[in-house]
């Protein structure tokens, strides 16, 4: 059974705050998406102790292994070869998506719902809701200088702002909501910083080449 607690994993809440928590439609275009995904499985090796993020790419942190497949998976890649942040963002993103729904499925939060149409796949749908949506709450608390936030939870939100979730997230937070965002991210590890400002930077990018 879906529990109200989460994964405790960034990528798994981001995916479930980029997604309707009835219907499973994505908030935004499948690209942006997958850089904030990409971003949030990075950002899983950080916070794991596994991987450090400098402003000239990836390097590994240490002999201990994250938990899981996936962030194995994902640390396996990283460590291969040497490549700056910008190229890891994109080439993860083509796949995040998926893969961090799969993990969502295996954990019981998510199942495939078939299509009515037989040349389009399914959708994944969250199996609770309430379940779907707790991520919101997670993130609001980096918002609001009245609530204790983890450096998941401002993690999370930092991530969710830069790959364009501002407008479904800073409603739930007091006035002035933004302001003390970006003040909690600064507080955060350099590396963590880092990675933020590249997930922004690459969502900028995608969004002005779709405008061009």
């Amino acid at each position: 059974m879906a529990r109200l607690t989460g994964t405790g994993l960034v990528a798994d809440d981001l995916y479930l705050m980029s997604h309707h928590e009835v219907t499973g439609r994505p908030y935004l275009h499948h690209r942006a998406i997958g850089v904030g995904l990409a971003g949030a499985l990075l950002a899983e090796l950080v916070l794991a102790g596994s991987i450090r993020i400098w402003p000239e790419g990836v390097a590994p942190a240490g002999r201990s292994l994250p938990a899981g497949e996936l962030a194995r998976s994902v640390l396996a890649l990283v460590v291969s070869e040497r490549r700056r942040v910008p190229d890891w963002l994109a080439f993860l993103a083509r796949s995040a998506e998926r893969d961090v729904a799969r993990r969502l499925e295996h954990e019981k939060y998510l199942t495939l719902a078939g299509s009515r149409r037989p040349w389009r796949t399914g959708r994944w749908v969250p199996v609770d809701p309430d379940c779907a949506f707790a991520p919101l709450f997670r993130a609001q608390a980096a918002l609001d200088p009245g609530k204790p936030v983890t450096v998941a939870g401002a993690t999370l939100a930092g991530l969710a702002t830069a790959c364009g979730l501002g407008s479904r997230l800073l409603p739930y937070g007091p006035k002035g909501a933004r302001r003390w965002l970006d003040e909690t991210v600064r507080q955060l590890a350099p590396d963590l910083r880092e990675l933020i400002a590249q997930t922004q930077a690459a969502t900028d990018s995608l969004l002005l080449s779709q405008r061009v």
